[in-house]
């Protein structure tokens, strides 16, 4: 016998030997359901309520790895490519190919140089060996592989082990398992691999690191042993295609990255590879659609961003999340849910209702719609409506539905700034600021608030005043308690008056995008120079909330609430309803019904209140308002500045009074050039007896 035979002999009996301690030797294992959970995506995949897939987004940012894949969803032409190539003897070896150990044992006595002979099994013990790996070559690395890798075929199938190993084993860069190189390096599925994408991908497990061109010329090399004939040129090829670039993987789907990111940011310790949100996968996507176009419809009005929310009543769950207008967007980052923007008319509801539960005022009541300036600090403040006009008289409810805003200024003076920042602040808008900031302009929406916040507030009214949290995943417990921010019967006239097209009328008229075919209530709002504008309601089972503006404030051109956010809203609005009724409420308990009007009881009139003939009620001067500071504009000449002078109703058998000096008759506005000083302007009939006066100060 041969020196050479007798080594090969000698080795043969010392890998009997070894195998014989390592079968004795014990060697614990999942088992394989556990096994295979053990492998954590570096995606996070969330759900909608049924289940869809609607976002993926990347959590680990260290490694790249999917989902597990089944065996039976991979390729069966890469798996046979896999098999022939590293461990063709696989199905019939008991976890150690002694064929391949003798024959690898006689190249390098033999000098030949070193080969391989790890099979599968055994580089799937490399994988899951939780220990630092020995020394290379080592013979205690050895031992320790073969005792795992006898273990592994006593406790799995062979599927098995192919699976746990292609879903373990490491590809290109930081791609782990088949499916994240199959989308990584192909932007394919796994089942989805040819026969060169195979090879490729098998050629890629000796040498994960090589060139592009090593790659190619080793995919070459193997295209012999490919179960599927492949040319060298496909080889080389699919090589290049595949690693010409660094490996992208492209989140399938998409339709929720603000939401997203939020929850993902809301998670402590490992992230789950699931997260079930309370969103509807078709809602989502409708709500979005509907977002796209009303932009491009907008688009020569300068609007470029929108946010909507859909919520259910009930359960609070958020069914729609569109925090952006996406790639119409500068910004497409930025959440739109919860960036700061003035709130405009969205806060009338709560103002009302808060004048309804302090018996200030009912929805029959006569308010004023006249000329109004209030003393301010910094100079005076004369609210007007949207048209410039003013209206006299009005009901309490046209003031509201057609959102009036001298109105709605006089009522804030009747409940306060503080009692309505208060209700606000209950209501969860959470970023006010003290009511004295605000002063007579909170009214008209002056405070910064969130869309969400905003919208859920709305919502407390749809719920007859009680106000709870929203739910953003399945998985929580909606909140069994709530926190009441006005009465019910304050929240059911205020949704009484919102859903009312015949008092919406003077402002929006009878059709408008304010209009469903079911009953809803429903409120717009514009901020100052046109930076927002919103359009916020609810129906028996929804509330709905939608802001179109810029994100970086600019102001759109000619865009209000009713023809920028409200088609949004219409739109969802009749998705929501289109297989459902959306019934009126019934008044709650408290609420009684008086000559075609609702009240709260206590608050009904024994007889309907008819204003006085505005003639025959007193005059007064409505400007400038009493206490009054104005402000001389230095960049306009003193000469060309003018101070209009009025009463309410105006009287041409009166006349107007400037520090003693008859400035004319009161029958029309009166231009007075401002002289910087203190003055006092009075309203005196024929006898010269002074009916009324204002005193107010122009400074320089």
């Amino acid at each position: 016998m041969t020196p050479l035979r007798v080594a090969t002999a000698a080795l043969a009996l010392s890998l009997v030997a070894l195998v014989a301690v390592a079968r004795r030797a014990p060697y614990a294992l999942p088992d394989f359901a556990r096994l295979s959970g053990e492998v954590p995506s570096s995606e996070v995949r969330f759900l909608d309520r049924r289940g869809e897939l609607v976002h993926e987004l990347r959590a680990d940012l260290s490694v790249r790895r999917l989902e597990w894949t089944p065996l039976a969803e991979i390729s069966p032409v890469f798996v046979d490519t896999v098999v022939r190539i590293e461990d063709r003897r696989f199905r019939t070896h008991g976890g150690v190919d002694w064929l391949a150990v003798l024959g690898a044992a006689r190249d390098t006595l033999a000098g030949r140089g070193a080969r391989g002979a790890s099979t599968l099994t055994m580089q799937l013990a490399t994988l899951l060996d939780p220990a630092p790996p020995a020394p290379r070559r080592s013979l205690a690395r050895k031992v320790r592989q073969v005792r795992a890798a006898l273990a592994i075929e006593r406790r799995y199938t062979k599927d098995q082990i192919l699976e746990a190993y292609l879903n373990r084993v490491a590809f290109r860069g930081e791609l782990r398992g088949i499916a994240a190189a199959a989308r990584g390096l192909f932007r394919a599925d796994p089942h989805g691999l040819g026969p060169a994408q195979s090879l490729v991908l098998a050629a890629l497990l000796r040498a994960p690191s090589a060139s592009a061109e090593e790659v190619a010329a080793r995919a070459c090399r193997l295209a012999a042993l490919a179960p599927q004939p492949v040319t060298c040129e496909a080889a080389r090829a699919a090589a290049r295609a595949a690693l010409s670039t660094p490996p992208r993987i492209d989140a399938r789907i998409a339709l929720a990255p603000h939401l997203a990111h939020r929850l993902l940011a809301q998670t402590t310790g490992v992230p789950p590879a699931r997260i079930a949100t309370t969103l509807d996968a078709e809602l989502q996507r409708f709500a979005q659609d509907a977002v796209q176009r009303q932009l491009a419809g907008l688009a020569s009005r300068n609007a470029r961003d929108a946010a909507v929310i859909v919520l259910e009543n009930t359960t609070g769950d958020v069914l729609a999340y569109v925090g952006s207008s996406g790639e119409l967007s500068a910004s497409p980052l930025v959440d739109g849910m919860r960036a700061l923007r003035q709130a405009g008319s969205t806060l009338k509801p709560f103002l009302y209702a808060a004048a309804f539960d302090s018996r200030l005022v009912t929805p029959a009541s006569w308010l004023e719609d006249t000329a109004l300036e209030i003393a301010t600090p910094i100079g005076g403040y004369a609210p007007l409506d949207y048209d410039e006009s003013f209206r006299g008289l009005v009901r309490l409810r046209t003031a509201l539905a057609a959102s009036l805003n001298v109105p709605a200024v006089r009522t804030l003076a009747l409940v306060g700034p503080e009692r309505l920042t208060h209700l606000l602040a209950d209501a969860g808008l959470r970023d006010l600021r003290p009511a004295e900031d605000y002063g007579a302009s909170l009214a008209l929406g002056s405070a910064d608030v969130r869309l969400e916040e905003l919208a859920n507030a709305f919502r407390a009214l749809a719920n007859g005043g009680v106000a709870t949290p929203l739910r953003f995943r399945a998985d929580s417990a909606p909140s069994d308690s709530g926190r009441r921010i006005v009465s019910a019967g304050a929240a059911f006239l205020v949704g009484d008056i919102l859903s009312d097209r015949g008092s919406r009328s003077p402002t929006f008229g009878l059709e408008s995008s304010l209009a469903t075919p079911f009953w809803s209530a429903v409120k717009t709002g514009t901020s100052k120079d046109m930076r927002d504008n919103w359009c916020l309601g609810w129906s028996s089972d929804f509330t709905v909330g939608v802001w179109v503006g810029n994100f970086d404030g600019e102001p759109m051109w000619s865009v209000t609430g009713v023809d920028g956010a409200a088609p949004i809203w219409l739109e969802l609005m009749r998705r929501l309803h289109r297989d459902r009724p959306s019934p009126p409420p019934a008044p709650p308990a408290g609420v009684v019904r008086r000559d075609g009007e609702w009240f709260l009881r206590g608050t009904e009139p024994a007889v309907a209140p008819h204003p006085a003939p505005r003639e025959a009620r007193a005059p007064r001067i409505t400007s400038p308002a009493r206490g009054a500071v104005v402000a001389l504009d230095p960049d306009v000449p003193p000469q060309s500045q003018r101070l209009f002078l009025e009463i309410d109703p105006p009287r041409s058998d009166l006349a107007l009074r400037m520090d003693g000096r008859r400035v004319g008759d009161a029958g029309t506005a009166r231009p007075w050039r401002p002289v910087a000083g203190v003055h006092a302007l009075e309203l005196v009939d024929g006898d010269a007896r002074v009916l009324d006066r204002v005193d107010f100060r122009v400074r320089e």
